[in-house]
């Protein structure tokens, strides 16, 4: 019966840890990584401000239309978003960086989106991109 109990348990655990995997909370804002789709629809709206994380170069190469470049690498990365608020969408290449950006925007109390897949699962799926 003990072992029964134990299974249920860590059953239960294991779908309360996964019914919100896309979604991060931090202390102050929220990062939700999104499908292209939703990510296209976000960007759509007034109220979200677009930033490419990537490379000057690598941004040169082709971006979201409408996007705003500011290396999450780059030394001044945190006083760039220093005036961010509200609803922000972030993409990087893959994904990657682009989290890493998300969860600093999130830490000033920002919403933010972050593209599943990045730039690449964007062209993947048809969108547009500007250079």
């Amino acid at each position: 019966m003990k072992h029964i109990f134990a299974i249920a348990l860590f059953a239960a655990m294991l779908v309360g840890c996964g019914s919100n995997r896309n979604a991060e909370q931090s202390p102050t804002g929220t990062v939700t990584t999104i499908s292209v789709d939703e990510f296209a629809k976000t960007i759509g709206k007034k109220s979200v401000r677009l930033i490419d994380v990537r490379t000057p170069k690598e941004y040169a190469e082709g971006h979201i239309a409408k996007a705003e470049n500011i290396d999450v690498k780059a030394a001044d990365f945190a006083s760039r978003i220093q005036d961010a608020k509200g609803k922000v969408a972030v993409y990087c290449r893959s994904g990657r960086r682009s989290l890493m950006a998300a969860e600093q925007l999130a830490a000033k109390g920002c919403t933010v989106y972050n593209l599943d897949g990045g730039i690449i699962a964007w062209q993947k799926a048809g969108k547009p991109v500007e250079k």
